[in-house]
């Protein structure tokens, strides 16, 4: 399912959520006794403020307004007081770079960044391409989520997991500030690649089944999101509370390495040792005795 809209709605869309965030007290506009019926700037005091007129700021966000000027679109921004990451998701879906629209085979890695995962003992890391696809890991990052090896490759996708997963939603204690951000992730993605036949198909599916996506989406938050924490709560290690750091990968095109922290000398840190040493003993259980090394 498509719900990918075009270059005019998308922009009128965000406009419309941006301006319902925005606390007009903050912005230094005066308290005129009207009733807001709805949260946020009215659309003359966002024109005020973007130094526009009403008609044009109605026709943007109707997506009736074609070719907006950069100075426009800054003065938009400035006056939403947008992050740079949200100014910049601004400016690609003001004007889109169309690719053809032809499903994107699924990425791979080089097998020296998959030999930097394995090195990395002790700590969870693993790929994302795009759409938060999971394109490689290592041991202990499969035993923190699950053996990512058993799925078929279109459903090791971290995003979809998360939602549809019985076995990880339940471990992620902050869920919802978790998966909220990943969502403003995935929009900031998507403004990137507007054609992407994939990505509307899993859009698509999260809409239809989980009712939390589905508004989170049409929230229209935007996040280049390069690091956070996370609280899970492992059925083997119990709880850990972990940084996370994301990377790009320069030479690979929509790749980035996550790793995972804990708190040096913390009850964290104690139980991911304690996993990562399960997660060793489980894979060299699945060894013959002859083939074990040691």
């Amino acid at each position: 399912m498509d719900r990918t809209p075009s270059a005019g709605a998308a922009l009128g869309e965000y406009l419309r959520a941006c301006r319902s965030r925005v606390d007009p007290v903050a912005r230094g506009l005066p308290e005129d006794g009207r009733r807001r019926r709805v949260p946020g700037l009215r659309r003359e005091e966002l024109a005020q403020l973007a130094g526009v007129s009403v008609d044009y700021l109605v026709r943007l966000e109707q997506g009736r307004a074609r070719n907006v000027s950069r100075a426009v679109l800054d003065a938009l921004a400035r006056a939403l007081d947008l992050r740079q990451d949200e100014h910049a998701y601004l400016l690609r879906i003001a004007e889109p770079v169309h690719a053809p629209g032809t499903r994107v085979a699924t990425a791979s890695v080089r097998p020296q960044t998959q030999q930097i995962l394995d090195s990395l003992q002790g700590l969870p890391a693993l790929v994302l391409g795009r759409r938060m696809e999971v394109l490689a890991w290592n041991n202990l990052a499969a035993a923190l989520y699950l053996d990512f090896a058993r799925l078929p490759p279109a459903q090791r996708n971290l995003l979809r997991l998360t939602f549809l997963d019985p076995e990880i939603r339940p471990r992620l204690r902050n869920w919802d500030e978790v998966v909220r951000d990943c969502v403003a992730y995935l929009r900031e993605d998507a403004s990137r690649y507007p054609d992407d036949p994939t990505l509307a198909a899993l859009v698509g599916e999260l809409s239809l089944k989980d009712p939390d996506f589905r508004r989170w989406w049409a929230d229209h938050r935007v996040r280049a999101q390069m690091h956070g924490r996370k609280t899970l709560v492992h059925p083997i290690a119990g709880p850990l509370t972990l940084n996370y750091q994301a990377m790009d990968l320069r030479d690979a095109t929509d790749q980035k390495i996550i790793v995972y922290t804990a708190e040096p000398g913390s009850r964290s840190a104690e139980a991911l040792r304690f996993l990562a040493n399960w997660a060793t003993d489980s894979a060299l259980s699945e060894i013959p005795v002859h083939e074990r090394p040691g």
